[in-house]
């Protein structure tokens, strides 16, 4: 594959994968170099890239694999802009930490036993970042049917949340 190809094939999800990046690690700088590390690893496979049947959904899932990696140790080299981060905001107590894991695994594991279409259009918002106009595009629901389906999924989610908390 020549870089004009990776480039055709995988520059146009740049906003979407710096969304998803955005959201999960909390700073544009730290989401911008995770996005670069995605394109690294894509570059690094394209001879596996050939046979893919959605360009974006690999990306996304690369991403995301990197994202959750770097979320779940401290892998901080001396030039990491993360190490002055810590050094200004401490770091939450590990019972904290852990109970905040726990809480997200809670809440992976509602959002799993969704309705599909809820549990698309929850996806979709609240981890992919999409516009409400974004969600009828790739949907085909429209602006009324999504509305309807993100308030019963998290009145769903909040009510199940407090149940398991």
């Amino acid at each position: 594959m020549t870089h004009q190809e990776f480039k055709t094939r995988f520059l146009p999800y740049y906003k979407k994968l710096y969304r998803i990046a955005f959201r999960y690690l909390g700073n544009e700088y730290d989401a911008e170099d995770m996005v670069q590390n995605a394109y690294l690893k894509l570059w690094e496979k394209q001879d596996f890239l050939e046979g893919l049947e959605s360009d974006e959904a690999y990306a996304v899932t690369t991403l995301k694999h990197l994202c959750l990696d770097k979320l779940r140790g401290p892998q901080l080299r001396e030039d990491d802009e993360s190490v002055l981060a810590n050094e200004i905001e401490p770091a939450p107590p590990p019972d904290r930490v852990l109970e905040q894991r726990e809480e997200m695994k809670t809440l992976m594991h509602i959002i799993a036993g969704l309705p599909e279409q809820q549990k698309q259009v929850i996806v979709l918002r609240h981890f992919e970042e999409k516009s409400t106009e974004e969600i009828e595009q790739e949907t085909g629901l429209t602006n009324a049917n999504i509305r309807v389906l993100l308030s019963r999924a998290r009145k769903t989610i909040k009510e199940l949340f407090i149940q398991k908390i």
